[in-house]
């Protein structure tokens, strides 16, 4: 599903992550580290947010360096603490994803019903409260038809109730469309909510599979 190839995240020459070359299979999995242990920066290498050296491949077909707009369309990602323009509504920033990924019509109301947004959505989002950018942010990473959804810190601000309902639409996604799922957290994922859930584990700057 994710190949790496000579992947190196360098801060100031120093280099942060290093992968020589791993193959991530098709799945759901937990990345597991400490704070400062690159989760976040490998996630958003991942997600085409920062530049490195070398190479990531969807699919043993999609490169991230070569095809950059196919893949980005392929790959959707929710910041651990997401922020957004204040002037726009929750509504229009979903009608903007949902435009740059394809998203079939109408397919955002599943999400803002069950997160129960739908009381604040149609509000500017400098409004929102933590709790409501993150829901936000999780609705915007569902969007459209994505082989790979990327979830940096998804327990950070949100609450148990909340929690459950965003693992039981990794297990609709996954299940149903087969899509794949990297999810960051330093706390304990809930692991046997979530389908044949796995770990990665990011130490030393070497990513190592135990799943």
């Amino acid at each position: 599903m994710l190949q790496f190839i000579k992947f190196k995240k360098l801060y100031g020459g120093f280099p942060a992550l290093k992968i020589d070359g791993f193959t991530i299979n098709s799945g759901v999995y937990w990345i597991k580290g400490v704070n400062g242990s690159g989760k976040s920066t490998l996630l958003k290498s991942i997600a085409g947010i920062l530049s490195f050296d070398g190479d990531i491949l969807l699919d043993n077909a999609v490169s991230i360096k070569k095809q950059p707009v196919a893949y980005r369309k392929l790959v959707n990602f929710a910041e651990a603490e997401p922020v957004f323009p204040e002037f726009l509504t929750g509504k229009e920033m979903i009608a903007l994803f949902a435009q740059a990924k394809n998203a079939p019509a109408g397919q955002e109301q599943h999400y803002i019903d069950t997160m129960q947004m739908q009381s604040y959505v149609g509000q500017p989002v400098g409004t929102y409260s933590s709790g409501m950018l993150k829901k936000l942010s999780l609705v915007l990473a569902f969007l459209g038809n994505p082989k790979l959804i990327l979830l940096d810190e998804p327990l950070i601000t949100i609450d148990t109730a909340s929690l459950k309902i965003l693992n039981s639409w990794i297990a609709e996604r996954h299940l149903q469309q087969g899509t794949s799922f990297l999810l960051s957290s330093h706390q304990t994922l809930e692991l046997d909510e979530l389908p044949k859930a796995g770990e990665l584990l990011v130490e030393e700057q070497t990513l190592k599979s135990i799943a």
